[in-house]
């Protein structure tokens, strides 16, 4: 009993002050949060003349595109240990790997829920998007594609060797997964060859997703939802067997 308190101790403790780490820089969840918001108003009427219905369409598919921009914060959370040196130090402490892990995660994860749940409630408010059928649903499916945006920020940052490497890899691989996945233009819209590629991209099912949740329907989730949560395991144990056998130690900037 003793060890369970102690484990849930350290890790209480490392939520907090990673807490606290993303509170004083919110910089980017803002630029993340303000930026989306101007492109649903303008992308609405342009859904609207293509499709006859656009406030969904607008909003969920700038929530997807700006959600995976915000793989830099992942990103960012892991490699400013790398940066200050201070993972080495983290790794050789009573903390084991899991509560490490647990503590990192967790306030990053909570940023992405925060965004998208800002996200939609303006959609809502603002752009004229229904409100979800099935609030139920819609969170469920922002937790499962934050937890694979989690875990591919998290393996992208034991790859790269320094900060600005992060931010070129997150702004291409976030304007490919997105624009592919159909978060710019309506995939039907798409050239032929942009169609065959698009179920390639994590961005695709991530927007299959979200959109089956808004309108309820939980029959569509499953496929995507599967698909999302094994991208998101695969990332994320390649992210842990890094970390874990020292990719991502200081040495290596």
């Amino acid at each position: 009993m003793s060890t369970r308190t102690d484990s849930l101790s350290r890790a209480g403790a490392l939520v907090r002050y990673n807490a606290i780490l993303r509170l004083r820089d919110p910089s980017q969840l803002i630029s993340y949060l303000i930026t989306p918001m101007i492109f649903m108003v303008l992308f609405q009427p342009l859904y609207v003349k293509a499709l006859g219905t656009g406030a969904v369409e607008a909003v969920t598919g700038q929530l997807v595109m700006f959600s995976v921009f915000a793989m830099a914060i992942v990103g960012n959370a892991i490699f400013v240990e790398r940066e200050w040196r201070t993972w080495d130090r983290l790794r050789a402490s009573r903390a084991a790997r899991a509560e490490l892990l647990i503590g990192k995660a967790i306030p990053v994860f909570v940023v992405l829920l925060v965004q998208q749940g800002v996200l939609i409630v303006y959609g809502w408010l603002v752009v004229g998007m229904p409100f979800p059928v099935s609030p139920g649903l819609v969170f469920g499916a922002m937790c499962l594609w934050g937890f694979m945006l989690l875990a591919m920020g998290a393996a992208l940052s034991t790859v790269v060797r320094s900060r600005g490497d992060l931010i070129v890899a997150v702004d291409l691989g976030a304007i490919t997964i997105s624009s592919l996945g159909g978060s710019l233009l309506p995939v039907s819209l798409m050239p032929s060859w942009a169609q065959a590629i698009a179920p390639f991209s994590p961005g695709y099912w991530g927007l299959s997703l979200i959109r089956a949740a808004m309108a309820g329907n939980a029959e569509a989730m499953l496929r995507p939802a599967l698909i999302v949560l094994g991208i998101g395991l695969a990332t994320g144990a390649f992210a842990t067997y890094r970390l874990a056998h020292g990719w991502g130690r200081s040495h290596l900037l």
